[in-house]
């Protein structure tokens, strides 16, 4: 349940958020208007959250009921955790005065 949580949590924003600053480091995109790498950061909280894929994965690697409800409780509170993790982020983004510009937008 641990490295079900971890990899959801810290492996996603990581992830995200390095394969992201990869892109725009080697010049093959680049930040929209008005968004900051907070904003990144949050969203890449947000790539935690998820179910679909998780729970087909854990009932395959897991034939023990036991093991299988476990990465399943795994799931569900790194969803929680990775939601609350991105929402505090942005909103935190946000206040800072790092807001997109409606108008480039």
């Amino acid at each position: 349940m641990i490295g079900v949580v971890a990899g959801l949590v810290l492996g996603k924003q990581l992830g995200i958020t390095a394969a992201a600053w990869l892109v725009v480091r080697a010049g093959l995109a680049s930040l929209p208007a008005g968004v900051a790498w907070r904003h990144m950061y949050g969203v890449a909280w947000l790539g935690g959250i998820g179910f679909t894929m998780s729970l087909f994965v854990a009932e395959l690697a897991f034939p023990d009921p036991v093991l299988e409800d476990a990465a399943k409780l795994g799931i569900l509170l790194a969803s929680v955790i990775a939601g609350l993790g991105g929402f505090l982020v942005l909103f935190l983004a946000d206040r800072r005065g790092a807001t997109p510009d409606p108008v480039a937008a």
